[in-house]
């Protein structure tokens, strides 16, 4: 099973594509689309949308786990992070890729072990549990970080049922 992660940002979403074949979690493919400040706000969320829907094309995941919202003390950042996540579920609604959601604190206990890991803490467990080098930098690491959440859970315990 395919499983595509993503880590939602209006500068930056990261993600992170890893195959499980019995027991063993292969990375297909992890990166970042970026984009500039200058670039419209409303512009950056159309490209996370057409980029999401290019790589659930390209791949075909059965499933998209995604970082579930936070709340932060800028309400701005806030939205704008909601309006990314937005886009990212949209293309995978489109593609009929099924969608779970994970709090940063869950993504974080089943990677690192410790809710209150940093990112490159996340970027050295994620490396030791694939077992490779991955390409990308910290956003795609988080990426990849909720797939092997996503992947842990439906591993352990009963699956989480898909957002509907």
């Amino acid at each position: 099973m395919v499983v595509l992660g993503v880590d939602p940002g209006s500068l930056a979403t990261g993600y992170g594509l890893i195959e499980k074949k019995g027991e063993k979690l292969i990375c297909l493919a992890s990166g970042e689309l970026t984009f500039r400040k200058d670039i419209l706000f409303c512009e950056r969320i159309h490209g996370i949308y057409r980029g999401m829907v290019e790589l659930m094309k390209r791949f075909q995941p059965a499933e998209m786990a995604i970082e579930d919202v936070f709340f932060s003390k800028n309400a701005k950042s806030s939205l704008k992070l909601g309006h990314a996540r937005g886009a990212a579920l949209v293309a995978a609604v489109e593609c009929g890729v099924r969608i779970f959601e994970y709090s940063p604190l869950e993504i974080k206990k089943a990677v690192v072990g410790f809710g209150g890991a940093g990112k490159v803490q996340v970027q050295s467990m994620v490396r030791c549990i694939l077992s490779q080098e991955v390409s990308g930098g910290l956003d795609a690491s988080d990426a990849l970080a909720v797939a092997i959440c996503h992947l842990n859970w439906t591993r352990y315990e009963k699956p989480r049922e898909a957002m509907r």
